[in-house]
């Protein structure tokens, strides 16, 4: 099977940041209005993780607690502490990765079940448990890595039913979604989709909505706006963006991105420039802004 994240990797630029490596003594509360995915690993102790977007979970084991959208969370340790070791995380911010829409809200994983992250995780927490030199972007570099594994993982061992993972894990839906990924230029067609997934335009219409959650043409009009803002991001121009991405002409491309966005290409660049230097200048973390003395 070709390469099922490297599209996504290549237009959604996945940059972490470790902010807690050991024992948490203190209660932390993140706001969700950052912009930011978070990951939050348990190595020992117990920890109480809540939320108003999910039911409380209580860690008593090592494991992984996984918010690829942003979200309104708090981490309590509890009695007998809790080690931890915590990331925040832009895969493409603001930019509507769909791989944000693919997953629940939160995934909660224990580690026992992820054998294939096993060298990642133990280098992770032997480098957090260190001072040397290098440490922050080692561990930053690492937290990278497991994200990655971790989505690879869920895509293979079936764990995500509906939603972008659940059809890159099927071995043919992956073919035609693969191909959107690679060309959004291309003026794909229902019939061309259909017989890279061998199956007749009707199965296939049905077992990618059913699958993914979308039409696959409107699918291809989502990933071709997502790339559009990818493009916009590095500075380019609307037309040639439009070009990339498979509009006839710059006014059908910003039609389109003002239908999706409420705003036009120029507008939202200039938006998004304003909400990326707003992230850079807050420190995400336990500071005294979060966290609760305890």
């Amino acid at each position: 099977m070709s390469d099922r994240l490297v599209s996504l990797l290549k237009w959604f630029d996945l940059r972490a940041r470790v902010f807690q490596a050991g024992p948490l003594c203190r209660s932390a509360s993140f706001d969700g209005g950052d912009g930011l995915g978070y990951i939050h690993m348990l190595r020992a102790g117990r920890l109480r993780v809540t939320s108003n977007g999910h039911a409380a979970l209580l860690l008593d084991e090592p494991s992984l607690v996984f918010y690829m959208a942003p979200a309104r969370h708090r981490l309590s340790p509890l009695s007998d502490g809790a080690d931890t070791v915590c990331a925040s995380f832009e895969f493409g911010a603001g930019l509507h990765n769909p791989l944000i829409t693919a997953l629940p809200g939160v995934v909660t994983v224990k580690l026992a079940e992820l054998q294939n992250l096993a060298a990642t995780t133990e280098a992770l927490f032997a480098e957090a448990a260190d001072e040397h030199c290098g440490r922050q972007a080692i561990l930053n570099r690492l937290v990278e890595v497991l994200i990655i594994q971790l989505l690879r993982e869920l895509m293979d061992q079936g764990r995500i039913q509906t939603g972008l993972l659940a059809g890159l894990s099927n071995p043919r839906l992956v073919k035609a979604i693969n191909a959107i990924h690679a060309d959004p230029r291309r003026a794909w067609r229902l019939t061309e989709l259909a017989l890279l997934a061998n199956m007749s335009r009707a199965r296939f219409a049905v077992n990618f909505r059913e699958t993914v959650g979308t039409t696959p043409m409107a699918y291809l009009t989502d990933w071709r706006l997502s790339v559009a803002r990818s493009l916009l991001r590095l500075g380019k121009s609307v037309q040639t963006v439009s070009d990339e991405v498979g509009y006839a002409s710059a006014s059908a491309l910003s039609r389109a991105f003002t239908a999706q966005t409420g705003m036009s290409p120029s507008e939202w660049r200039s938006n998004i420039r304003r909400e990326s230097g707003a992230i850079q200048e807050k420190d995400p973390g336990f500071s005294a802004k979060n966290a609760d003395r305890g």
